[in-house]
């Protein structure tokens, strides 16, 4: 579903990802992990046509973003790509100005140009996904931390995306409300959504992950399934991040 190759990106002279190649198939879930600052974030807005870099590709499915997207064609993969790739920030991002239903038809009814009518009911079948049905009507500044972020999966959703990416989906929030938001990206793992997840949550990657990915200082340093890496990291990196997680 996704494969980078040698992928390079920098900012001014600092180098924040390099060569660093990376897949998913489809239907399975890797975890992204390593200290902040190693290119976690970045290689998920690549992905998403967020970031562009400097060498190096990026397939999803059959889309393939290149580092020169500035011809016609180039802008018609990265709509493409955005159409197939849904993002989930750290922060929400959610629309102030409109209530939790006109947060979630915005995309469907102006990007995919579906009907209001139409983009309603999908919409409340999704808040019902995320457990949110009594909130159709609430602003934003109404709702807690993790009904925000639960809103934001289902905004994603709502374009109905081949790939799911979330940048540190529980890292704003409490204890409490971080496992309201796991629990529905669990849900979503065990629907066979395709997801990439950036994460310092160990119990998240443990509940949902195939596959974890180390990354430090602008590269991936190990990877392989979940319990292996866990069990047996056979990186200094990934030794020392997982001892300093567990004193947390």
């Amino acid at each position: 579903m996704i494969e980078v190759r040698g992928l390079y990106k920098r900012h001014g002279t600092l180098e924040v990802l390099r060569d660093v190649s990376f897949s998913v198939e489809r239907g399975k879930v890797a975890a992204v992990i390593g200290p902040s600052g190693s290119g976690k974030s970045t290689l998920l807005r690549c992905i998403n046509g967020l970031e562009r870099f400097e060498r190096g590709e990026v397939r999803v499915g059959e889309l393939v973003l290149v580092p020169d997207a500035s011809s016609r064609a180039g802008a018609a993969v990265l709509a493409a790509v955005r159409k197939k790739v849904g993002f989930v920030f750290q922060q929400f991002n959610l629309f102030p100005h409109l209530d939790v239903l006109g947060n979630i038809i915005e995309a469907p009814v102006h990007v995919l140009g579906k009907s209001r009518k139409e983009a309603e009911a999908d919409a409340e079948q999704l808040l019902a996904r995320v457990d949110l049905s009594a909130k159709t009507r609430a602003f934003p500044h109404q709702l807690s931390g993790g009904q925000q972020q639960r809103v934001a999966i289902a905004r994603a959703l709502a374009m109905h995306p081949d790939v799911l990416l979330f940048d540190e989906p529980t890292s704003a929030l409490d204890p409490l409300m971080a496992s309201e938001v796991m629990s529905v990206i669990s849900s979503l793992a065990k629907a066979g959504q395709t997801m990439v997840v950036v994460t310092h949550q160990l119990g998240l990657v443990r509940a949902v992950a195939d596959t974890v990915h180390v990354f430090a200082e602008a590269t991936r340093v190990e990877h392989g399934p979940t319990e292996s890496v866990f069990a047996e990291p056979q990186h200094e990196t990934t030794r020392a991040f997982l001892r300093k997680l567990a004193e947390w």
